[in-house]
Formats: C-alpha cells, structure tokens, sequence
C-alpha cells in the first residue's frame, strides 16, 4: 500500500492524486468527444469544473445524511471537513452541477449524457485506483483465495496475516473495460442509449462486487449498494426498452450520424 508519496517537505495523498487524476483525464475525454461534435473544446473543462465542485459538496452532504448518528453533535465542522466522501453522493452533486452548467450553455440534451458515460466509467475506475494505493477499507471481505491481498499499511489496515478479496482491483479492471467499450461505441446509437447502456453496466458491476465487500446487508441479503444498483440498472434498461419500442431500433440514423460529421470541428 501507498497512502501518501512524500516528496521533500510535501506530502501527497495518492488517493487524493488519483481523484485529481481522474477528473483530468474525464476533462481529456470530454475534449475529445466535444471537439467531434463541433463544439469547443474548452467546454469540457468548465463542465469538468462544475461537476468537481458538485460532486464534493454532493459526496460530503450524502455522507453526512448517511452518518448522522456519528455527525450530528458538530453538523457546522463536518461539513467543512476533509474526512468522509460518498460515491453515490458525488455522482448527484457532479450530475446537478454538470446539468446547471448545461442549462447556462445551452447544451441541456441527451449528446452530452452520452458524453458523460465513458467519462464517468474511466473516472470510476481511476477512483478505485486510489482506493488499491490507500487501502482505504473499499476492499472486501476475507478470504485466502489465490490473488487475495492484505492491506496491513493501508488507511484503514486489515489485521496482520489476514487476506481480503481486493474489491478496488475487481472495479478497476470492470469500469475500465467498461469505459473502453462505450468509448468504441460512442456513435452507433440514438443519442441517449449510451448513458443508459452506462447505467446497466455501472450498476451491475456494483450489485455484483458488493457480495464480496464488507458493506452491511440491510434487508433480504443485500446492501444499500445493491439496492441503490438495482434501481439504477431499472432505469437503464426501461431507458433502453422504450427507445427500442418507440423508434423501433436503438442504432443512430444516419441523418444525425452526417450531421456530427458534417459538424465544423473546434479546438
């Protein structure tokens, strides 16, 4: 484990190095993907910018509402601590902030979701890294199986001698996978269905690697992960479902295909 990376007087949080990571490199693909749709490039980083500061208001509130019990007797100071980030919670205050941004450009429609779905499956996966290089306590329960892992030095330290399943590494390879093919995929369909093929591919790969963490189940045998995965995977597919029922086919029709390639490219 790499908590932190000293260098000189300077000491670096890798999983706060992955998470600047991870919206840089969501900046690139954003760039990237607006500059083919004939928009500025430099509208990925305002949107990038919006949606950091969405998501660490939205990750620190979520966490809060989710641990009230442990915050409740200084609500002032947690909000303004550094300790204490919800992924869901990011994902809503990202989304808000991304939408009001949208909405002041004037580019409020189902292109930029598009956008979104292989920039937030790479910033998945880059996150996860972070949490690999800190052992922040993501990963899951014991077992001695044959890649299983310790992570004694980490954040959060597993006891001495004891082996978990590395959940970040299994989340790490699924959501980077996962960014690459909707990446590959960007221009076969109807605008719209490729943030919802994000939706069903997010959430199933949430629903299944909870079996393996350490979360606490909260009915049936599942988590609040899980439940929240299922939900997010309903809408994917009712998403994907009435498209397909209503259009009659989910590929893009060629008319809005020559229209982006027609679309004067800016830097």
């Amino acid at each position: 484990m790499i908590p932190e990376i000293s260098i000189g007087p300077l000491t670096l949080q890798t999983f706060g190095l992955m998470f600047a990571t991870a919206f840089i490199v969501g900046g690139l693909i954003v760039h990237r993907r607006f500059i083919e749709l004939g928009k500025p490039g430099d509208w990925a980083y305002e949107a990038i910018f919006a949606a950091l500061i969405g998501g660490l208001i939205g990750a620190r509130l979520y966490f809060m509402v989710d641990n009230y019990d442990s915050v409740r007797d200084d609500l002032f100071g947690n909000i303004f601590s550094g300790a204490g980030l919800t992924w869901y919670g990011g994902a809503i205050g990202g989304t808000i902030g991304v939408l009001l941004w949208a909405w002041w450009r004037d580019y409020l429609n189902l292109k930029l979701v598009d956008i979104a779905a292989p920039t937030l499956a790479a910033g998945y996966a880059i996150g996860r890294i972070g949490c690999q290089l800190s052992g922040d306590g993501d990963y899951g329960k014991e077992w001695d199986g044959p890649w299983a892992m310790g992570y004694p030095d980490g954040v959060v330290p597993t006891d001495p001698g004891v082996t978990v399943h590395p959940t970040p590494i299994y989340e790490i390879l699924t959501m980077g996978l996962l960014a690459f093919v909707l990446w590959q995929l960007r221009d076969r369909f109807r605008f719209g269905i490729l943030f919802a093929i994000y939706l069903v591919g997010a959430g199933i790969e949430r629903f299944l690697v909870e079996f393996v963490r350490t979360n606490t189940e909260v009915a049936i045998g599942l988590t609040a992960a899980q439940f929240q995965s299922l939900a997010i995977m309903a809408i994917g597919l009712i998403w994907i479902i009435a498209i397909q029922v209503r259009c009659g086919t989910l590929a893009r029709p060629a008319d809005q295909q020559a229209a982006i390639e027609a679309a004067p490219q800016k830097a």
